[in-house]
């Protein structure tokens, strides 16, 4: 392998754009990038949207062995989930089943309609629940679960799910721009969408502060762009 290339499970990526020290450290040394370290990111559109999604998946199995997708309406706790989040946030948050693809541990519980969603939007939702495979690789289990659910607080200033989902939906504008362009990621609606999930109901209000979630996004953004040979 090049200097500038490194072997990451079993694959062998150069990164690019300014994620490519980052990505090569994290490659090397993942132990001192605790909480996901950086995303390797690739900027090419090669393949129909079933082959990248295709590939993706296998990408994931061979990295998480138990890796599996199952449907939130066939699985008892899940239901039973909705059932608790319709109660905490006083009927705010009632899309639980229909419209969130939740991971827990290696399994992705995904939504009836998960088939039938257009290709590219599950690979970007698939590189989204990856990141989060990783970090419950990292932490375990029992750990994220309290970690992501009740620290420091359960809602308003819950500070490490907002720490873990920041670096997931950074995941997720990445592939945005890599599948979509830049147009997807500078769009207002969209950006709507994904602060809204910091300030609102949809994550019991993980962090309700508007301007640093608006930071937050323009950094991701650009990060994104410079990462992609784009511009903001």
């Amino acid at each position: 392998m090049g200097s500038d290339t490194l072997r990451i499970r079993g694959a062998v990526v150069k990164p690019c754009g300014r994620f490519a020290e980052n990505a090569l450290n994290y490659g090397r040394f993942p132990q001192f990038f605790p909480l996901g370290g950086a995303s390797v990111v690739l900027c090419d559109r090669v393949g129909t949207a079933d082959d990248r999604y295709t590939a993706l998946l296998e990408e994931i199995r061979a990295e998480f062995p138990a890796f599996r997708i199952v449907r939130k309406t066939d699985s008892a706790w899940q239901r039973a989930i909705d059932r608790l989040l319709r109660a905490l946030t006083a009927g705010r948050m009632t899309s639980y089943l229909s419209s969130y693809q939740t991971t827990i541990g290696h399994t992705v519980y995904v939504t009836p309609d998960w088939d039938q969603r257009p290709a590219d939007e599950r690979y970007v939702t698939m590189r989204h629940e990856r990141v989060h495979m990783r970090q419950f690789s990292t932490f375990t289990l029992p750990v994220m679960a309290v970690l992501y659910v009740l620290l420091p607080l359960p809602a308003g200033l819950a500070w490490f799910r907002a720490r873990f989902e920041k670096q997931a939906y950074e995941e997720s504008i990445r592939a945005a721009v890599a599948v979509y362009g830049p147009q997807r990621v500078t769009d207002p609606a969209y950006r709507r969408h994904i602060e809204s999930q910091f300030t609102g109901p949809s994550y019991g209000w993980m962090w309700p502060f508007p301007r640093a979630i608006a930071r937050w996004y323009d950094r991701a953004v650009r990060d994104a762009l410079a990462a992609c040979g784009g511009s903001s």
